[in-house]
């Protein structure tokens, strides 16, 4: 990804010097960015970007009611703009802007040139206004040293079906994830519904050898259409597998043999208890800790299948790096949803290197806003940089030598070539 620096086997043998090059080395590697919610202009009203979509962030909609005394009708029926006036005033004029949601606007503003310091929101409209999608995407990932993005894409969203049909989805940094909660988390509710009005033949039930072969046809047809860096579902807290329902009739006659098939990984994000408080819409989701018994079994009883995971509860982190340790089928990723923060992440990020070395990627940036790319990744590089720290300076105070180009591989394996090497790999 990066050209090899000429000085990059010099010794490196003192902390000075150590502390200088991770950063260089950790600031200057462009990163695949796995797991996000972005997506490329010709999926229209989908790419989010902008002040406005920035401030009202469902992060940040959550934390101005518990500041302001608006109704959750009042601000729902306000326009976005009205929205973001609201949260700018209360979270960023009365109240200082510490919050890690709060504090990343300020950090992209600042990263894009803006004068925070004037906290004039009609300055920093009229600098997006100015802007077209396609310069800003280019600034964006300039600023933020990304290289390519994998989106969430959903099947049956009528949104993106035409753009999928057309051929033609775009910037090519832009790469396609599978995402399968309809399919999975709804299959009765919904899912078989909208599977027959696509000339799926299923039953209700998912329960015939011909429910399993249309569903498996669903899935090939996607597959080829997005060539997708994986397929992906959300599950709650309480998912159990093996099942003897819909659930586990989806896993074992459909994803699992797909997956195998086309070589394509099955992430998994468990931890997710939806509409905790539905009058906040999106930000109304919680958390629950999960009974990691049941990825113990699927990891186990499908070693042909690749496995990506992450957990959304602090207390399952440990236990999710001791199964890291026992499978090889299985690659941790990221510190998602409430766990992207300064302090968790640390802990996670040292946890995990302390327990499975490098073989882990860090970090994702679950963006749903395009300008997010930019705080997401500024702010988890220095903290995964004070980490790598740590642990190369115990190296040399008994001294291990190191050489920049180590520590180079080291960071492009984190950044990127882990993904790689997994998706890739028999």
């Amino acid at each position: 990804m990066n050209q090899q620096n000429p000085n990059s086997d010099l010794k490196i043998d003192a902390i000075d010097q150590l502390k200088s090059t991770i950063t260089d080395v950790v600031n200057t590697q462009e990163i695949t960015d796995i797991h996000t919610h972005l997506f490329s202009p010709p999926f229209g009203e989908l790419l989010l970007w902008g002040i406005d979509e920035l401030l009202t962030y469902h992060y940040l909609i959550a934390e101005v009611f518990r500041k302001s005394d608006v109704s959750y009708q009042q601000f729902w029926s306000m326009t976005k703009p009205q929205q973001a006036d609201l949260i700018w005033q209360t979270l960023f004029i009365d109240n200082s802007p510490i919050s890690e949601a709060c504090r990343g606007v300020i950090t992209t503003l600042d990263a894009l040139g803006l004068d925070v310091s004037s906290r004039n929101l009609n300055e920093y409209r009229a600098y997006f206004s100015d802007t077209s999608v396609e310069d800003f995407i280019d600034t964006v990932f300039a600023q933020s040293n990304v290289s390519n993005v994998v989106m969430t894409n959903d099947p049956f969203d009528p949104l993106e079906i035409p753009v999928w049909e057309s051929g033609d989805t775009g910037d090519k940094r832009f790469e396609a994830a599978l995402r399968m909660d309809v399919l999975i988390n709804t299959y009765e509710e919904s899912g078989y519904d909208q599977l027959k009005a696509l000339d799926y033949d299923v039953d209700p039930k998912l329960s015939s050898e011909k429910s399993y072969k249309e569903v498996r046809r669903f899935l090939e047809i996607w597959i080829q259409r997005m060539n997708p860096k994986y397929m992906a579902v959300s599950l709650p807290p309480d998912f159990q597998y093996p099942d003897d329902g819909v659930l586990g009739r989806l896993f074992d006659n459909c994803i699992l043999p797909v997956s195998r098939e086309f070589n394509v990984p099955f992430a998994l994000m468990i931890g997710v208890k939806r509409a905790v408080n539905p009058q906040l819409r999106m930000a109304g989701d919680g958390t629950g800790k999960a009974d990691l018994t049941s990825l113990e079994t699927l990891l186990r009883e499908n070693p042909d299948n690749k496995f990506l995971v992450t957990l959304l509860s602090r207390e399952n982190q440990h236990e999710l790096c001791v199964i890291g340790r026992k499978f090889k089928n299985l690659m941790i990723f990221g510190c998602w949803w409430f766990m992207n923060n300064p302090s968790i992440i640390e802990e996670i990020t040292r946890e995990r290197i302390e327990l499975l070395g490098l073989s882990v990627i860090p970090q994702h940036s679950d963006a749903r806003i395009l300008d997010q790319l930019i705080y997401k990744w500024k702010h988890s590089r220095q903290i995964i940089a004070d980490v790598l720290f740590e642990k190369y300076q115990s190296l040399i105070d008994v001294g291990w030598s190191l050489t920049k180009s180590e520590i180079e591989r080291d960071v492009n394996n984190l950044f990127g070539g882990n993904f790689d090497k997994f998706l890739n790999g028999n």
